[in-house]
């Protein structure tokens, strides 16, 4: 199993400036690589995961740094329920890699296990949701979530051969180009990933404080395109056709970072992460 390293850490905390005795909002908390870095700068993190596999980690950081932590084992859409602000939130989208390396949970093509593929591990797995959803719906998600162009061929033999395994359906795919789109498009659809961060993204303004930063790290371009329109209409400017309804730019965009060579000699999963990031002005 390859050890677990935070994308663009380095990155994400000079983003997110000095965090002593900051309040952080970690969306993700996922292992704690993010977590762990800030409170060892000194912040009160609050971390959300709806995946339970997690809670022993959060327990022991619980252990480690006391009244400074709190975990709230719920998906990151939840935020939206708190009543309180924060000067820092961060996301770091998309399947972890442990999610990814732990071969029974299904994400994975290259080992054979039940198709799965749920992120919180209670309700329908893949496998069920192929006898609930149609060969048009099945052709809809790989078209939309993974761009995949032999769609309806695909979506058909799922639905006539109902596969149960990882494996039965890399079997059914017969471009090897096609594998792993179709994983990741089955897996955003039953996880409703985009739903998950349009949810949670709508409640940031309401949750930074003025200064307060929201920081967002990504990994394709689903995920990239609604942080980078969301951020876009949060920064257009009164006037500008695009977004005529503001009065006045409420945030300030901050540079898109990607991964450095060096980072990715260390780390070669990093390779399609963008991290991108806004600042509240008012």
């Amino acid at each position: 199993m390859m050890k677990h390293i935070p994308v663009l850490l380095d990155s994400v905390m000079r983003a997110a400036g000095d965090v002593a005795n900051a309040r952080v909002l970690d969306a993700t908390f996922g292992a704690g690589g993010y977590s762990r870095a800030f409170l060892g700068a000194g912040a009160v993190v609050t971390a959300f995961d709806r995946d339970p596999t997690v809670i022993e980690t959060a327990k022991k950081f619980a252990g480690e740094f006391g009244a400074r932590f709190r975990f709230i084992p719920k998906r990151f859409s939840s935020m939206a329920e708190l009543d309180e602000k924060f000067d820092v939130i961060v996301f770091d989208l998309g399947i972890s890699s442990m999610q990814i390396d732990d071969a029974t949970r299904g994400f994975s093509f290259r080992a054979d296990a039940p198709l799965d593929m749920r992120m919180s591990i209670d309700g329908p797995t893949i496998a069920d949701m192929f006898d609930v959803w149609t060969a048009d719906d099945l052709t809809k998600i790989l078209r939309d979530f993974g761009d995949v162009r032999p769609a309806r061929a695909i979506a058909c033999a799922i639905k006539d051969e109902r596969p149960k395994t990882t494996f039965e359906l890399k079997e059914l795919i017969h471009n090897p180009r096609d594998i792993a789109p179709v994983f990741q498009a089955l897996r955003i659809a039953l996880n409703d990933e985009m739903g998950e961060i349009t949810r949670a993204l709508a409640a940031v303004p309401n949750l930074l404080n003025v200064g307060g930063r929201c920081i967002c790290v990504t990994f394709h371009s689903l995920e990239d395109r609604i942080v980078k329109n969301t951020f876009r209409d949060w920064t257009t400017a009164a006037g500008d056709a695009r977004m005529p309804t503001v009065a006045r730019p409420r945030f300030e965009l901050m540079r898109a970072i990607t991964p450095t060579d060096a980072e990715l000699e260390k780390n070669p999963r990093a390779r399609s992460a963008h991290m991108r990031g806004v600042i509240k002005l008012c």
